[in-house]
């Protein structure tokens, strides 16, 4: 069986068609469209999937926001907009005539990189630090969604009460301060106006302000994972997306963990699939 597998992100959209062992044969991304308007995604969706459809069984979602009976809705308009109960699956079965289904990506990142653990870990949670911060759970060998399709969503919860205003619409939301829009965000002078990539090359360089950003950044993932720990007493914790995936930041995040008492500490571990597991593990989803 072979699956079109899509991943929508704030900033870019993927395809990809996988096959029974879990191969990519063929990928094609574009970027996510800026006017973020149902019209403006659903054209570049059919853009994107066109050339693959035809060769696939079924497809397979994964989407940035809160995914609900295959409807989008997005948490934080900043990062995809406009899309208030977008209904994704409908779409995609008018457009590529295949059945399908759908799930938030970094759920469907987490199912995927809890297969790529080994077989005695059965609590981890997955981390993804990019244009937003998401994340997805899995317990007892189960990924946890939420009657709601909420669960996860560990970016909303509270860093800072005396923090910037997030996308969601609370005040100091863990993806307010650590996600690369918030790194983007807080910079100033000659940072000001630069994108978390441009800012991580000037860390590199010992530029004290982008330092500055990147070690906020990682101190505030450091004490939600804390957090998590606490919550979840999970095993590992598994860090993906851009910025979690940059050179160094994993071991800021580290560094800052251990200052945190014994109790909360925990494995943490680079995503395996890195920016392919939202395609990879919404294919594995729909196989089961």
């Amino acid at each position: 069986m072979t699956i079109l597998a899509i991943d929508i992100g704030g900033t870019k959209l993927a395809a990809a068609l996988i096959d029974d062992a879990l191969t990519i044969v063929t990928r094609c991304e574009q970027p996510t469209p800026a006017s973020k308007t149902p019209e403006a995604l659903e054209t570049a969706l059919r853009e994107l999937v066109a050339p693959l459809a035809a060769r696939a069984t079924r497809f397979a979602v994964a989407s940035t926001g809160i995914i609900q009976h295959g409807v989008l809705t997005s948490i934080n308009p900043a990062n995809l907009g406009g899309l208030e109960n977008f209904p994704l699956t409908q779409t995609l079965t008018q457009i590529t005539g295949l059945p399908g289904i759908a799930l938030n990506d970094a759920q469907a990142a987490a199912w995927a990189e809890y297969q790529a653990l080994s077989a005695t870990v059965d609590h981890m949670v997955f981390l993804t630090v990019s244009t937003g911060v998401g994340g997805g759970v899995i317990s007892h060998g189960a990924l946890l969604q939420g009657p709601g399709g909420l669960a996860g969503h560990l970016g909303h919860t509270l860093a800072d009460p005396n923090g910037p205003r997030c996308g969601c619409g609370r005040t100091g939301c863990v993806e307010a301060i650590a996600s690369g829009r918030g790194i983007a965000a807080a910079a100033r002078n000659d940072l000001a106006g630069l994108d978390a990539k441009a800012i991580f090359a000037h860390a590199r360089q010992d530029h004290p302000q982008a330092l500055a950003l990147v070690d906020r950044s990682a101190r505030t993932l450091a004490r939600l994972i804390a957090d998590i720990k606490a919550a979840f007493d999970c095993q590992c914790v598994v860090i993906g997306g851009s910025v979690g995936l940059a050179p160094g930041y994993l071991e800021h995040v580290h560094a800052a963990l251990m200052q945190e008492p014994a109790v909360y500490h925990v494995e943490l571990r680079p995503a395996h699939y890195r920016q392919d597991a939202g395609l990879l593990g919404a294919a594995l989803f729909a196989k089961e």
